[in-house]
């Protein structure tokens, strides 16, 4: 079991989200979750090769309805 692994089974919650993950969140579809990351409306990182939303700051996006530079 890795450490990230070993962290989310902890705290039972993701680090990161996949991007439909996150834009289901929001109500978007697949398509419109990467649209949104592209434009920079989802904030992502690279992992490796995958772009990978963080779970807090996502979160906190969605929480308090502000745009993701406000969020910084």
């Amino acid at each position: 079991m890795s450490k990230v692994d070993r962290i989310e089974k902890e705290t039972q919650e993701p680090l990161t989200f996949s991007v439909p993950v996150a834009g289901a969140m929001a109500g978007l579809a697949k398509n419109a979750s990467y649209a949104a990351a592209r434009r920079g409306q989802i904030p992502t990182i690279q992992l490796g090769g995958k772009r990978r939303v963080p779970a807090a700051k996502w979160r906190r996006i969605l929480d308090e309805g502000r745009e993701p530079s406000d969020a910084e």
